[in-house]
């Protein structure tokens, strides 16, 4: 069964690639919105909550959100925004590392933190990262990180899903 996943990621570094993730069909997730979409929902008054309401439309209907981490991922308002809504949703959450992939001028970047650790469990008061995990895609190359993430994104998904139903 193809899973429909929201996909958190840092924009203007990851963009190309959160494509290349999206890209491998295991399962099914949402489109970014391109820089004109975005302008309208982040410009004007009231973007805070104009870009909530935007991110609660976007997650309807999914089952787990996929925080594709990069250099600078952790600490962002808006991703953390999205860890938290997921999690208080009941949607599973899981990270996958993707800083060993290629951009579209061929660079890869280095590892940033955990963004689970920096967010807080309600109940245990323990950093979110004591239950939801953040996968290291396996490979020296980028070709090797994208071939672990192909095979192995659709069960992350799965676990992620059966970790946050359990934790209810």
């Amino acid at each position: 069964m193809v899973r429909r996943c929201f996909y958190s990621f840092h924009y203007v570094p990851d963009s190309w690639r959160a494509s290349t993730v999206r890209q491998i069909g295991a399962i099914e997730g949402n489109q970014p919105a391109t820089d004109n979409d975005w302008e309208s929902v982040a410009s004007g008054p009231n973007q805070d909550e104009k870009i909530k309401r935007w991110i609660a439309e976007q997650m309807k209907g999914r089952s787990c959100t996929v925080v594709l981490v990069g250099t600078s991922t952790a600490k962002r308002k808006w991703i953390n925004h999205e860890i938290i809504k997921s999690w208080n949703d009941g949607l599973g959450v899981v990270g996958i590392r993707i800083h060993g992939l290629k951009n579209r001028l061929g660079e890869t970047s280095l590892a940033g933190d955990n963004p689970f650790d920096h967010i807080t469990h309600g109940p245990t008061q323990k950093p979110l990262s004591s239950i939801v995990k953040c996968y290291n895609p396996g490979g020296a190359t980028s070709q090797e990180r994208y071939a672990w993430i192909a095979q192995h994104l659709a069960n992350a998904v799965e676990e992620a899903i059966k970790i946050r139903n359990a934790s209810s």
